[in-house]
């Protein structure tokens, strides 16, 4: 009984098996060399301060499905941080304060993106690209290029309190994975955004509503951007008028890592955890062994274009040949058709 489970869910993993094989080699190899990684300090640590990366993958996984990516991901964080840090010297409480600026994410997303890119047809890259401009821009004009000091409960909450010995973004990046792994695989709009990703011209002959269900993909980007934002302000302590431009690039190559096509239709947010982790991994176990920040970001880049040709490759070295036999009868088959034509 135990073997068939153990080979079903083996066989599950097949589209993010070698960031897998990846993660299991390099934590392996991190905990033996440096001695400091594997306590739980630095476990929950590493875990913790990918939360943000975390969050905004698993809403860049739902666009990369789609078809499209969006580069204006850091730059919705940062405004929902500077959004966030007004509305509580306003007074509002804090709660309502996150609430708001992940319905705010959600707005820029849905309308500045996904209408242009889902109702109008305009190409990705230029939209998202305009979007992430723009939005800099009203960020710093917004902002005053000031930083503003955040000291309400609510923000220290995000990112200080612990529930169960664990920190609370842990708590939240297992939320936000458990939602969109349930929204992936148990809802329509999860099948719908496949349907889009695979084709998007059958998925409308199928009756797919393909505009509303884009300007819902960057609208969920955009509120999971803004949540990475108010839990960055939580951490820092503060909000900045600075945007991160490799937010978007990292949580992209964070999906594509975790075995979703560029191209969309397959993949999933699954691989997509994977592929944080692998470079959560990476990155914390480059700076215990003393590398520079210049040359961890080297040597990150280099293994994620080596992991994930490697992932491309794979199923190809895999498919099986038709055997001869098999060849045979097909050939015999389409002679017999033909001669009966």
């Amino acid at each position: 009984m135990l073997n068939p489970l153990i080979r079903r869910a083996w066989a599950s993993t097949s589209q993010f098996r070698l960031v897998l094989l990846l993660v299991v080699a390099m934590f392996a190899f991190f905990a033996l060399t440096q001695p400091a990684f594997s306590t739980s300090t630095n476990v929950q640590n590493l875990v913790a301060n990918s939360s943000l990366l975390w969050v905004v993958a698993m809403g860049m996984t739902f666009v990369l499905l789609s078809g499209g990516f969006d580069l204006s991901v850091g730059a919705t964080a940062a405004l929902t941080g500077i959004l966030m840090a007004k509305s509580l010297e306003l007074g509002i409480p804090g709660p309502l304060v996150v609430v708001l600026c992940v319905a705010a994410g959600a707005l820029v997303g849905g309308l500045l993106n996904g209408v242009a890119v889902g109702k109008v047809g305009l190409s990705v890259f230029v939209v998202t690209l305009a979007t992430m401009t723009s939005l800099t821009g009203v960020v710093s004009l917004w902002s005053g290029s000031n930083s503003f000091l955040v000291t309400a409960p609510a923000a220290k909450w995000l990112a200080t309190e612990r529930f169960l010995g664990l920190p609370m973004p842990i708590w939240i990046m297992a939320a936000v994975f458990l939602v969109a792994l349930y929204v992936q695989n148990r809802t329509y709009f999860g099948r719908d955004v496949y349907a889009i990703g695979g084709s998007a011209t059958a998925a409308r002959l199928s009756g797919i509503h393909v505009p509303r269900t884009l300007i819902i993909v960057y609208a969920v980007a955009g509120a999971c951007a803004a949540l990475a934002g108010t839990i960055g302000v939580g951490r820092v302590g503060a909000a900045v008028p600075t945007v991160d431009s490799t937010l978007a690039l990292q949580a992209i190559a964070a999906v594509l890592l975790g075995g979703t096509a560029l191209t969309g239709g397959s993949g999933g947010v699954g691989g997509t955890a994977l592929g944080v982790l692998f470079i959560a991994i990476l990155q914390n176990g480059l700076s215990l062994a003393g590398v520079a920040s210049d040359w961890q970001n080297v040597v990150t880049g280099v293994i994620l274009i080596v992991a994930v040709a490697g992932d491309r490759i794979d199923p190809r070295l895999i498919t099986r040949r038709r055997s001869p036999s098999s060849t045979a009868v097909d050939r015999a088959t389409l002679s017999a058709s033909s001669r009966g034509a």
